[in-house]
């Protein structure tokens, strides 16, 4: 193990120095990729973030109200989250990258076409999650592993949720548009305020009205309401150049799109798979008590991903627009300066989580269960080291997805997201018990890593 972290470390380090070497420019050139990667990256961080607080808030509360069996039932749910996020996010993300793309080269006619084609695919993807929300949510729940105790406490909340999909599915192309299209503090904007509305009306329905968790979900089910009618802010003013054309959806523009959208749906989904895989792997050590101690962690996890997936989608309009351009170096900039935020911001996590994981634990264990405690206290810190290759894995994967490598983007994806955690997760348990779920993690980056880095040989 030693002499493989050795040669992931002198490879970095001889890549990063040898993309440096190769990259110079001027003061002045550096100083504007910097300033624009920063006007999109930044908002974009705390866009994904206060997306991530739509399910965190949920757990705190929840955690308060119903305890170990609540975080246990919203742990059950978060695949169905997982799995519209993941259409949602591959779909509009995936159009609005192929949207700058094509204005970049001087098509604005054929982009215009990628903002309807979205809207329309999305919506009549979100279909079938409504139909179940109607009509079996149990029968959802049960899918995922819930027994009777477990579906007595989240019916309500994943009927709702699945109800309020459409909405979940179709901001991803709001948002995206909006920010590709030179409005990213607006973007922003419609993020965070719908976060913080969402964690307001998440106590005021839970508890002052007394609704439950089912004022949980009606408040994260209009969170992502409230940010499309802020993107509308910038659809209807004079800024906007993103146009509604009134087709038929193009199958062949959704595979387009879903091509570059790649990558934001591994690494939507890939919470959900981990998640689901963990779920039945803990079920079969301890029980329902690891499966909640792992909702706290995931659920912590989840903003850590957040965060450099805003790294990784911040960076995509202005590599995009770069490539368009046939600018290299200012490429090779772009990368290494994304690269050099995810790493910190993937140390202070672990940092963070390493000196206070008891705290952590405590905010979401309300019973102030020992149980509880003495798995999710080490788990977390085992699982967050992981965060350090992911940092890598992220924001390579969405670099190589913004300047059209969506093979190299889509293997390292999949790896990652669903390949090498399931890999992982299946083996390391049998050999380490518990302990071995929370290591699948980070051995599966530590894997992708690797490939990135033989990738990136070939490219640079």
């Amino acid at each position: 193990m030693t002499a493989i972290f050795y040669v992931i470390n002198l490879t970095l380090i001889e890549l990063t120095e040898y993309l440096c070497y190769n990259s110079i420019t001027t003061t002045g050139e550096s100083f504007m990729i910097e300033k624009k990667l920063r006007g999109y990256i930044l908002p974009n961080i705390l866009a994904t973030t206060g997306t991530s607080c739509y399910v965190l808030a949920d757990t705190v509360f929840i955690s308060m109200a119903e305890g170990a069996n609540g975080i246990t039932g919203l742990n059950l749910v978060l695949p169905i989250f997982a799995i519209t996020f993941a259409i949602g996010a591959m779909i509009g993300i995936g159009s609005a990258t192929k949207y700058t793309l094509l204005k970049s080269l001087g098509d604005k006619n054929s982009a215009d076409k990628y903002f309807s084609n979205s809207f329309i695919c999305t919506l009549l993807l979100s279909l079938p999650f409504l139909i179940q929300g109607i009509f079996v949510p149990d029968v959802v729940l049960r899918i995922f592993g819930a027994d009777e105790v477990i579906v007595n406490v989240t019916h309500t909340y994943a009927r709702i949720i699945l109800c309020f999909s459409p909405f979940f599915m179709l901001n991803f192309t709001f948002t995206a548009f909006v920010r590709n299209d030179n409005s990213p503090r607006i973007a922003m904007s419609a993020t965070l305020i719908s976060g913080i509305f969402n964690i307001i009306f998440d106590y005021i329905l839970m508890f002052p009205v007394g609704m439950g968790m089912a004022g949980a979900a009606l408040a994260t089910g209009i969170s992502p309401i409230v940010s499309m009618s802020i993107c509308m802010v910038h659809f209807l003013s004079k800024k906007n150049n993103v146009r509604f054309c009134f087709n038929l959806p193009s199958v062949k523009n959704l595979i387009l799109s879903c091509s570059l959208g790649l990558v934001a749906f591994v690494g939507e989904i890939s919470n959900g798979i981990i998640t689901v895989v963990f779920n039945f792997i803990l079920l079969s050590l301890v029980g329902n008590i690891a499966v909640a101690a792992y909702g706290v962690i995931a659920n912590s996890a989840l903003v850590g991903v957040a965060m450099l997936n805003g790294v990784s989608q911040g960076l995509q309009p202005v590599a995009s627009e770069t490539y368009g351009k046939g600018e290299k170096k200012d490429l090779r900039k772009i990368y290494l300066y994304s690269l050099f935020t995810g790493m910190i911001i993937a140390g202070a996590l672990v940092a963070l989580v390493i000196a206070f994981a008891p705290n952590i634990i405590v905010a979401f264990n309300n019973e102030n269960s020992d149980v509880l405690a003495n798995y999710a206290i080490p788990g977390i810190r085992i699982y967050f080291i992981g965060f350090i290759p992911a940092a890598f894995n992220i924001i390579t994967a969405g670099f190589y997805s913004a300047t059209g490598r969506g093979k190299e983007s889509s293997l390292i994806a999949i790896s990652r997201g669903i390949v090498a955690i399931i890999v992982f997760a299946l083996i390391l348990p049998r050999i380490f018990g518990i302990t071995g779920v929370w290591s699948s993690f980070f051995a599966a980056e530590i894997f992708t890593a690797i490939l990135c880095l033989i990738l990136m040989r070939k490219s640079f």
